[in-house]
């Protein structure tokens, strides 16, 4: 049976399409892959003479199918006819299929002589996203890489950032890092929070465009990644903008990092995601309550759901050829849990060996959670309001790595300096990663 998808073209190139056919940022291009043979057939537009003026070489038949690896290479104006030679039973489709991230539905699949076939649209979809959770060697190795390019421009705008610096002049700096390097885009917009803005999730749109001023005494939130052949890196560091953090800094900083080490250790094949969001949670409420900020009982502040007052969002996201992979909540896998902050989870499923996920605890102090969590009954018991207060303009901390899960584990792809020691030291101009062995 031959199987049908082509580039939407005003959303750049389709993900699934790139996904079995290698083809990157061309328009106009269908595919089919004949699961019977196993077979792979790819159609081009036919392009007039005057394309080469404007946009350079065109592609030849013999080119394209050299370029790309597949079996047979033809024209779209062909692809009816090709099919019809197949005979396939039916034609496989695409667009039955909703993303269960965005919730939006494939766009339809259309072409010259479509109605002479019997096309099945409910299939293809989710037996193709579950292929796109477990990443391939190779998939890893171009993921490893952007990994490697976004970690390098982290440490950079470390490096260079300055009291007095605007937040976009340090976005400037990370993007000609990464684009140096061959990663010619971010994969999302880059959020460069400083101040209170940290506590803004997804600050650096249109509406906020990293446009403030950053002073002395205030953490950065970089949340920024970078998109190599389409897979994307997905990274953020909080560090802070003068280069030495604050006692309370440091206090909530170490509570996230804590967060991020334990969730990291405690992930392999078995575990359920909902359990490594609720271990992050205990441990950043453990942190605070250690430290003045919460008193009460700590396992009656987790079922209160009191974790959500300070990480309203989910703990991390599949990763791939969109920075919110799909696959995330597939037909008869686990429900969304319920329930404030955990109901965000973008999966609820048990890790396997081979998914990329990413572990993204923060802690926030977010005005607009916090005023009515104090006179909640609920949740303002366990809040020591005179502490609390006192960080109402603090912003928040983040800290994102783009994790693999392995047959009996768990690594990071990310090489960034994580402590208060190392982000500290590389901020005094110490070069990262640190030098190995012992000088001679």
């Amino acid at each position: 049976m031959a199987d049908v998808y082509r580039l939407g073209g005003s959303l750049g190139q389709e993900a699934y399409f790139q996904y079995l056919f290698g083809v990157n940022d061309l328009e106009g291009w269908y595919g089919a892959f004949d699961i019977r043979t196993g077979r792979a057939f790819l159609f081009m537009p036919r392009l007039p003479a005057s394309y080469a003026v404007w946009m350079g070489h065109i592609l030849r038949l013999e080119e394209a199918k050299a370029k790309y690896g597949v079996d047979e290479v033809r024209y779209v104006d062909e692809l009816s006819a090709v099919l019809a030679e197949l005979a396939p039973p039916c034609l496989h489709t695409l667009d039955g299929g909703i993303n269960s991230d965005s919730g939006l539905p494939m766009p339809a699949v259309s072409f010259d002589g479509i109605e002479q076939f019997t096309v099945e649209a409910q299939s293809l979809h989710p037996a193709l996203t579950e292929c796109r959770v477990f990443k391939t060697p190779g998939e890893l190795a171009v993921m490893q890489y952007a990994c490697s390019v976004a970690s390098a421009a982290h440490v950079a705008v470390m490096q260079g950032v300055k009291p007095g610096m605007f937040e976009f002049q340090a976005e400037s700096l990370y993007l000609h890092n990464m684009y140096s390097q061959g990663c010619r885009g971010s994969h999302y917009t880059p959020i460069f929070a400083s101040g209170s803005n940290a506590a803004i999730l997804h600050y650096g749109h249109a509406g906020a465009p990293n446009g403030r001023q950053m002073q002395a005494g205030e953490l950065l939130l970089v949340d920024a990644g970078a998109e190599y052949y389409r897979y994307a890196a997905d990274i953020t560091t909080t560090f802070p903008v003068g280069g030495t953090f604050t006692p309370d800094q440091a206090l909530i900083y170490k509570a996230v990092l804590a967060a991020s080490r334990a969730v990291i250790a405690a992930m392999k094949p078995g575990v359920r995601w909902p359990d490594m969001h609720l271990l992050a949670e205990r441990t950043i409420l453990a942190a605070l309550q250690a430290a003045g900020l919460l008193a009460g009982d700590l396992e009656a502040m987790l079922e209160a759901r009191l974790g959500a007052v300070f990480m309203p969002h989910g703990l991390g996201h599949f990763l791939g050829l969109d920075t919110h992979d799909v696959g995330g909540y597939q037909p008869g896998g686990p429900e969304r849990p319920q329930g404030a902050g955990i109901s965000r989870l973008r999966t609820a499923r048990v890790l396997e060996a081979g998914m990329v996920i990413t572990v993204e605890p923060g802690c926030y102090f977010t005005r607009v959670l916090l005023e009515p969590a104090f006179v909640d009954p609920l949740l303002g018991r366990f809040l020591v309001e005179e502490r609390l207060r006192q960080f109402l303009d603090f912003g928040g901390v983040r800290i994102e790595d783009d994790v693999l899960v392995t047959a009996d584990g768990a690594q990071t792809m990310c090489d960034v300096p994580r402590t208060v020691e190392d982000l500290e030291a590389v901020m005094g101009g110490a070069p990262w990663p640190p030098p190995k062995g012992v000088p001679i």
